[in-house]
């Protein structure tokens, strides 16, 4: 027997969770499951358990537009965030939905009978297929079977434990220890402070600096404004604004870069003391060309005032049996190396996918107000913001789609699909960004595009008008009904 259903879902995490609740809420008629590879939920949030895991965002934009953040912690560690997710599926009854330790293995799409036929592997070894009206992609972007590391001549001599972030040993023991954390992103600037408290001495060792910047940990006006306003009021009060204050940080980055790059050097430095050479906190890039990193009260520099930790910038030479030898010829001796030297990129998590018989390929294909892409149908992607919460664009999506969903209801149509007719529409990089986990990916990701509905804004306001209030027969999306015209997967029509 092959299961179907109205939407299938992948993956249980924070997006996951949240698009089940909005399809639940919106489109009480839709029967659905959530597909998840693992044998449990959280996502990101359950599979990273490293010293300090916790987000980069403030919780009152990370945190779903349904569902107050009610804990006192603005940036909140990987326990509660998985809790949070929890505790959202299981007050809205989503747990009976989701089936883990089912890892789709392929998606392939047939017009005739609008319809997806997945592929699944169950834990247990066993292949099953499912069928669903529509494709809700809520599986992330990285591979989660393996995180990027370089290749470091030299390996094999170092006689300690070599560490990946994402892989972190349960039950590791590292007082007394001394450590190198190669890296200078979110997870190293988390990590170094986190392992203070045991270890011997950090030390942070970075080929070129990230920008950074202390946010706190606690929000006195939300303490304040609970006195007197409903949760949910305080709530949406202080995510609008953190939303705001993140946005104009972005925007002054792109048109003021130099002020910007000196207002957040004046920061760090006010922090890490006259002292400190801040060779280790100027990157040669402009402020938000790479994702800023933030810092929780301040703890890193904390750390490093007090000597429990340092910052070394400099390239790496090789590995030794005692450490780390750097070009500069000077030997960084550890008894631990961890390299929080970043992820793997990979969209749907590495599963197949074909069109009416013909494989798709990605990079052929561009966005479609960032949830969808040129003539693929009835399949929507969650894809974050990388300039500020990724669930404020996640709740966008989720709710788009059931725009959609009860759109085609209404018409008597089963096939949504966005049509690349435009021979002016110039295709150019998805994502906006020098980071290089973007720039070893580039070459397989769908396109962005130059211009409405094609352009991945990365702007709430301007996606909240073109998702919320937008019209949904916008000359580009085409509905028909089952066993229309096969679509064929488009390459660029006389476009760039």
């Amino acid at each position: 027997m092959v299961e179907h259903f109205d939407v299938l879902i992948v993956g249980a995490g924070l997006s996951g969770i949240g698009a089940a609740r909005h399809l639940q809420a919106h489109c009480p008629d839709k029967r659905y499951a959530i597909l998840e590879g693992r044998d449990t939920t959280g996502g990101t949030w359950d599979l990273f358990r490293y010293p300090g895991i916790r987000s980069d965002s403030d919780m009152y934009t990370l945190g779903y537009n349904f569902k107050p953040w009610t804990e006192p912690q603005v940036i909140a560690d990987g326990d509660r965030i998985r809790n949070y997710i929890r505790e959202t599926a299981r007050e809205n009854n989503i747990e009976s939905n989701i089936r883990c330790g089912h890892k789709v293995l392929s998606a392939d799409w047939r017009s005739e009978a609008a319809t997806w036929t997945l592929t699944v592997q169950k834990s247990s070894g066993e292949t099953v297929q499912m069928t669903c009206g529509w494709l809700m992609m809520c599986s992330g972007y990285y591979n989660y079977e393996e995180g990027f590391t370089p290749e470091f001549k030299g390996r094999d001599e170092f006689k300690g434990p070599i560490l990946h972030p994402q892989f972190w040993p349960e039950k590791l023991d590292y007082s007394g220890k001394r450590v190198v954390v190669i890296g200078s992103g979110a997870t190293a600037i988390t990590l170094i402070p986190s392992m203070t408290d045991k270890a011997q001495h950090v030390t942070m060792l970075q080929r070129t600096p990230s920008y950074v910047i202390s946010v706190p940990q606690f929000d006195p006006m939300v303490r304040f404004l609970l006195k007197f306003l409903p949760e949910m009021t305080v709530y949406k009060i202080s995510r609008a604004r953190n939303n705001f204050i993140t946005q104009s940080i972005f925007k002054l980055s792109r048109k003021y870069p130099n002020f910007m790059r000196k207002a957040l050097l004046k920061q760090v430095k006010m922090q890490v003391g006259p002292n400190f050479d801040m060779k280790h906190f100027t990157p040669p890039y402009n402020p938000w060309d790479q994702r800023l990193c933030a810092v929780p009260n301040g703890d890193m520099f904390k750390v490093l005032r007090k000597g429990k930790a340092s910052v070394v910038t400099d390239h790496i030479d090789r590995f030794t049996d005692k450490g780390i030898l750097l070009k500069s010829g000077k030997v960084l001796e550890a008894d631990i190396i961890v390299t929080a030297t970043g992820l793997n990129m990979r969209l749907f998590g590495g599963m197949q996918m074909s069109v009416d018989g013909k494989d798709i390929e990605m990079n052929k294909h561009i966005s479609y107000k960032g949830l969808m892409f040129s003539d693929i149908p009835n399949l929507s992607n969650t894809f974050g913001y990388t300039n500020a919460s990724w669930t404020l664009k996640a709740d966008l999506i989720a709710e788009y789609v059931c725009r959609l969903l009860k759109h085609m209801d209404k018409t008597g149509t089963r096939i949504a699909v966005p049509e690349r007719n435009d021979p002016n529409v110039k295709a150019g990089p998805l994502l906006d960004m020098s980071s290089n986990y973007v720039a070893r990916a580039e070459h397989h990701l769908p396109k962005g595009a130059d211009r409405a509905p094609w352009k991945l804004y990365q702007n709430y306001k301007l996606d909240t008008e073109q998702l919320h209030n937008g019209a949904l027969e916008d000359g580009v999306m085409a509905f028909r009904k089952a066993g229309a015209a096969s679509v064929t997967p488009s390459a660029p029509r006389k476009a760039a």
